[in-house]
């Protein structure tokens, strides 16, 4: 087909895969925007259809390298299918790149810094080169030194922590991710580092390092002495000598205060990590991807997909259907281990780290429009018991899909020196997370991740890089309304302007059921984040909301509670304290979805 067919013809093409796939306008925009293939015009030379088969077909090629082509037709149809159904989507990158001349489809990376004018000039190519493919990059600063004012401003060598983000930040401002998106970073540095006082408002200026998410990596020794009130020392890292000692309490009132201001920074607990690493004998993990769900040695790379588990509810029992769970999770598995095989690793020392673990991320979206469906309240008990069975399932069904790509293709390489040897023999060194899914779930129509619906309609600003608004009704919300003697023109009227029905005269147990993000107590939040982890070999991508009348308090009880409470990392937004890409409702009310 030419170009000329789809410029000509996209509606009608549309409106007939709208059917078939159940893409809505959203989903359409973004595809349009990011993830069709386009001609040296800007010209769209694909569907949506297409764009799934292309991916379901050059990730099949996998099967080859396995002498598998008696099996190969069918899996590729197995993977076409659980794309075409939007009931599995893998990370942005694979379905960018997946079949192009790019062929770069891992997420996220992590790359080393260390403290030397050389090895920042390659870190700097190296960014380029992953950025430009589509991948996100995370940075441990903890290496370099604090400021040497003997040293030239203008000097590499002269970097400190600060400074060297500032210059990746910069830098990552010029690149735009596989030319679709700009790129994002994680910027890490450990507690005890003598910059750590100025990196803790680093970003107290929501203008300062905008492509960079920023975590605090904090040490059970630290957390401790917030607890007793004792003094912490800063360690130089290259003489290893004390520069300061402080009340720790000192410095986790500004971590919380910070925190309470802008969302950031975060917390990543390292020793949490490294106690849960299954390969501790190659080393100690410094560091995450961009939104944290993937704790990776330097130079390492993860494929991430995610189940979009509300399309796994029978409607009549209101229950889920484990079977067919079951069967997608195999599925996808086997989808993320073929990407490791097929991918374009950029650099060879990526390639060799990735083919060491193989650590692949297979999570989940659509946890609230789930919920939602078996009319259980995401503030719950219920909903809580829920998660850890779900999760449970899903780690389970995905080691035993693990364990039995091993028999058929070997264990990763690096398995004799990992926790599992000699008595499990998995393929992958990690298998599952919790990612993110922003832009996926718009793609899928669900519920992002394991988050509570932010909104009941959601205005989502800027998402797609230009001056696009993207509004959305949840269609789960007004399905249910449909079905009950309270659906009426001043209860959508209430959804579609605010967001919320919180103030609609409604029983309590309707209410409860629709409660969002900022209408649930912290406590709730942590709590599926808790279940979700206890089941996940890697990390959870979670934010804590707290509306805007929040204290500082309660950012600091959220995260005692999370190291307590053993998780990997955590994250807290207090409503409206920073630039925000989503809102509750609509700008302008107009009854769409009204036929009362």
């Amino acid at each position: 087909m030419s170009a000329d067919y789809f410029s000509n013809s996209l509606i009608s093409i549309y409106d007939t895969m709208q059917t078939y796939l159940k893409l809505t306008s959203n989903a359409l925009q973004v595809l349009e925007s990011r993830y069709l293939l386009k001609n040296s015009k800007g010209e769209i030379i694909e569907t949506p259809e297409q764009l799934f088969k292309r991916v379901a077909h050059h990730v099949a090629k996998a099967e080859d390298l396995f002498c598998n082509q008696k099996n190969k037709q069918s899996i590729e149809h197995d993977f076409y299918t659980i794309l075409t159904e939007l009931k599995f989507l893998p990370n942005s990158p694979t379905l960018m790149n997946a079949g192009t001349s790019i062929g770069q489809m891992s997420a996220c990376f992590v790359l080393p810094i260390t403290n030397n004018k050389g090895s920042m000039t390659t870190t700097l190519n190296h960014i380029s080169l992953i950025q430009k493919s589509g991948g996100g990059t995370g940075f441990n600063f903890s290496a370099l030194n604090p400021i040497d004012t003997t040293m030239r401003a203008d000097s590499l060598e002269k970097m400190d922590p600060i400074s060297f983000m500032k210059r990746i930040d910069a830098f990552t401002n010029d690149i735009k991710q596989g030319g679709k998106r700009r790129g994002a970073n994680m910027g890490v540095l450990n507690i005890n580092h003598p910059n750590i006082e100025d990196f803790i408002k680093a970003k107290h200026n929501s203008k300062t390092l905008k492509n960079f998410n920023i975590s605090v990596g904090v040490t059970d020794v630290f957390m401790e002495a917030v607890i007793q009130n004792d003094d912490f020392e800063l360690i130089h890292p290259s003489s290893g000598k004390t520069t300061k000692i402080l009340k720790a309490r000192n410095l986790w009132k500004s971590i919380t205060y910070h925190a309470w201001l802008n969302g950031e920074p975060g917390l990543l607990f390292i020793d949490t990590i490294n106690r849960a690493n299954p390969i501790s004998n190659m080393g100690k993990i410094e560091c995450t991807n961009p939104c944290g769900e993937v704790p990776l040695f330097p130079f390492e790379a993860c494929n991430l997909g995610s189940i979009d588990v509300a399309k796994f509810i029978n409607n009549q029992t209101k229950s889920i259907e484990w079977t067919k769970l079951q069967a997608t999770i195999f599925t996808a598995i086997r989808f993320l281990d073929n990407v490791i095989e097929i991918n374009d690793y950029l650099l060879p020392e990526i390639r060799e780290t990735v083919y060491g673990n193989r650590k692949i991320g297979l999570g989940v979206m659509g946890w609230a429009n789930l919920l939602i469906q078996m009319d259980i309240p995401y503030a719950s008990p219920q909903a809580v018991e829920l998660a850890h069975k779900l999760m449970s399932f899903i780690n389970e069904t995905s080691k035993n899909a693990s364990e039995q790509l091993a028999e058929e293709r070997g264990v990763f390489l690096n398995w004799k020196k990992s926790m599992y040897y000699p008595n499990h023999k998995f393929r992958h060194a990690t298998r599952t997370c919790i990612a993110p899914t922003g832009t996926i779930s718009i793609i899928a129509n669900t519920s992002p991740s394991i988050e509570p619906l932010f909104a009941l309609t959601i205005r989502r600003e800027h998402v797609l890089g230009n001056d696009t608004t993207l509004t959305e009704t949840n269609p789960y919300v007004i399905d249910y309304f449909k079905s009950t003697p309270f659906y009426s023109y001043e209860v959508l009227e209430q959804i579609e302007k605010t967001g919320s029905i919180i103030n609609c005269n409604l029983p309590d147990h309707i209410k409860n059921l629709f409660k969002t993000a900022t209408e649930i107590e912290a406590k709730w939040h942590i709590l599926h984040q808790i279940a979700f982890q206890n089941y996940t070999d890697n990390a959870v991508s979670k934010t804590i909301n707290f509306p805007k009348n929040a204290t500082i308090k309660d950012i600091s009880n959220a995260y005692l509670k999370a190291w307590m409470w053993k998780l990997k990392g955590i994250t807290a937004y207090r409503n409206e304290s920073n630039e925000q890409v989503i809102y509750r409702g609509s700008k302008s009310f107009s009854c769409m979805q009204c036929d009362v």
